[in-house]
């Protein structure tokens, strides 16, 4: 027998919802962190603890934000940190951090010779160097197939 077709509840359907060309981007994002504090980096720069300084500005990166000035902000103040570090010591402070710092660290980077400065690009390929040594190719893919941008 056949179905009843006079029945119109299938129109209420939104199919375009299900459209693939229809990418929207997530309403309801995780609120990243603010980014870093710049008195805590600049306290911990003038008192010479630099690593410390490093690690403080890579874990507060703020990855989630959509705010371009908090990501502007953390930009310098993450260069500043870096160029601040002797070429002696960038080894021993790679080797310092996680594999997740690593690759946040290689984000910076990146971004680092978007933007460069005077003198910056020759330590910033420094830096990639060691980091590409602790992080490895594995790395790279990471920064570039991630979708949370610095």
């Amino acid at each position: 027998m056949a179905k009843n077709t006079w029945s119109s509840a299938f129109r209420k359907i939104d199919v375009d919802q299900f459209n693939e060309d229809n990418f929207r981007e997530e309403e309801a994002e995780p609120a990243g962190p603010p980014g870093p504090d710049e008195s805590t980096v600049t306290t911990l720069l003038n008192q010479g603890k630099n690593f410390e300084a490093l690690k403080t500005v890579l874990e507060c990166a703020p990855l989630g934000s959509k705010n371009q000035q908090v990501k502007d902000n953390a930009l310098a103040l993450t260069l500043k940190v870096l160029l601040a570090i002797k070429s002696g010591q960038i080894e021993e402070a790679v080797a310092s951090l996680g594999v997740d710092l690593v690759d946040v660290l290689m984000k910076y980077i990146y971004k680092g010779f978007e933007f460069p400065s005077e003198g910056s690009s020759g330590h910033l390929l420094l830096w990639h160097e060691k980091a590409f040594q602790v992080g490895g190719a594995g790395a790279i893919v990471r920064v570039l197939s991630d979708t949370r941008r610095i």
